[in-house]
């Protein structure tokens, strides 16, 4: 804060002048102002030995720089010297009317704001500088995630480099490798944990494991807006995925434990479910994956409908995936009827469950259901099926291969996320040698020689 006394009219040149000499380094003192302007100047701290102007000081230094051209025509100027050039110190000691129109003082005014500018630049560049936080080029300080208003500035480059952490298998020299490192913690209803081997599943023309479909759903599940919070609610697949691999084809009874489907019998899951959305919610989006292809149910429980969205088939292929669909349909209202919904069929009915399959354009690959059933999740509006129909603007290839990126810094980066700090600075660590437009390419293929780390 600078302290000023009030000045006389004879002062009013002398003490900008003055006070920014008060500012100014010794080892760098531009300013030697003379005895007997020392009782008009301005009352400010000693100087540092190194400077570090706040904003309003430069702001203020700035403003005198710009006002010293002011000059009152009833006072002579006092004798000062800047100390610039000799032609300086020379016109300085000349009549008033000479000095205003002098272009030598013109160039000290320039000298002097360029000098204020410098100061300021100099003050604002030090400090950026933290012993904590390491600046990268071409990327972000994890610094800028750490704060609320961060979350939602996670840049591309931070993307690509959470994507290369997280998806990034090792294979040591003992032949051990890094898959079943920990990776990440959601804090839902319970904990749900991801080993590196669920996240390495998001690279380029892999198969999606389970495990990343069930931690976006319950990412979505606690997203803060309307559609999540009030009408859809994703149901995670673990347990309807485990007693399609105990019923294989569809069957009610299990041929591996001679019982119907109980889901009590499934307790490690059962924490995972929101049981006030699946009984409060309009609609029910279930994803399910049988033979590593995923589908998407959705269920509009008002209506009592039921509807397949299925990335690569418009039909039931066989009488074994009509059969399959039935109990898969029996699972998800048996889920509902457990956590205290009213049924959407009755007895025996529940098994005859019929879905009718909706007509949409969708995967391109044999290995891209994954990533359309979770884009889906966010996207489909029920309301809008119709005919069997939903008109739907396909994405590009490129696009679907971008949305692998999206998925590892959406849950890594996420809130819920208990390990997300340690997310950010392992991400920052990576170094890309090449350009972000490569790695962002469709199939881009990524060795050693790609990445280095800190």
């Amino acid at each position: 804060m600078m302290v000023v006394r009030e000045q006389t009219p004879s002062d009013a040149l002398a003490s900008p002048d003055s006070s920014f000499c008060a500012g100014v380094p010794n080892n760098h003192s531009l300013l030697n102002p003379p005895q007997q302007l020392q009782e008009t100047t301005p009352t400010l701290p000693p100087a540092p030995s190194k400077i570090h102007p706040a904003k309003e000081d430069v702001a203020a230094l700035m403003m005198m720089a710009r006002t010293t051209s002011y000059v009152p025509k009833t006072d002579p100027v006092p004798s000062f010297s800047l100390g610039l050039t000799d032609s300086s110190q020379e016109e300085a000691s000349t009549q008033e009317t000479e000095r205003a129109k002098s272009p030598e003082t013109a160039n000290l005014l320039e000298q002097l704001g360029d000098l204020v500018q410098k100061i300021g630049s100099s003050a604002a560049k030090e400090k950026s500088k933290s012993p904590q936080i390491q600046k990268e080029t071409g990327g972000e300080s994890s610094g800028k995630f750490e704060t609320p208003e961060g979350i939602n500035q996670i840049t591309d480059d931070m993307k690509e480099k959470c994507y290369i952490w997280g998806t990034r298998l090792k294979t040591y020299a003992d032949g051990g490798t890094n898959e079943y490192d920990h990776m990440c913690t959601l804090i839902a209803q319970d904990n749900y944990i991801l080993n590196r081997m669920h996240l390495a599943s998001l690279q380029a023309k892999s198969y999606i494991e389970s495990e990343i479909v069930s931690a976006m759903c319950i990412i979505l599940n606690q997203k803060n807006d309307k559609r999540f919070q009030e009408q859809v609610y994703c149901l995670p697949p673990d347990i309807a995925n485990m007693a399609l691999s105990k019923h294989p084809k569809g069957e009610f009874i299990s041929p591996k434990t001679n019982k119907e489907f109980r889901v009590e019998d499934y307790p490690s899951f059962i924490p995972f479910i929101d049981a006030k959305k699946l009984t409060s919610h309009p609609y029910i989006f279930a994803t399910v994956c049988y033979s590593g292809h995923w589908w998407l149910w959705v269920i509009d429980t008002r209506k009592r409908r039921f509807h397949i969205l299925d990335p690569l088939h418009k039909k039931a292929l066989s009488d074994e995936r009509k059969q399959l669909n039935k109990f898969t349909g029996y699972v998800i209202l048996r889920l509902r009827a457990y956590a205290g919904g009213k049924p959407l069929k009755k007895d025996e009915k529940e098994k005859e469950i019929k879905a009718s399959y909706v007509k949409i354009s969708g995967q391109k690959s044999s290995y891209d259901c994954a990533i359309y059933v979770m884009k889906w999740l966010e996207l489909i509006e029920p309301e809008n099926i119709k005919k069997g129909k939903y008109e739907w603007d396909n994405w590009k290839q490129e696009e679907v291969d971008h949305y692998r990126v999206e998925y590892a810094s959406r849950i890594l980066f996420s809130e819920m996320n208990k390990e997300r700090d340690q997310a950010i600075r392992e991400s920052n660590a990576i170094r890309l040698s090449k350009p972000s437009s490569v790695l962002l390419s469709p199939f881009c293929q990524i060795n050693s020689t790609d990445i280095e780390t800190a």
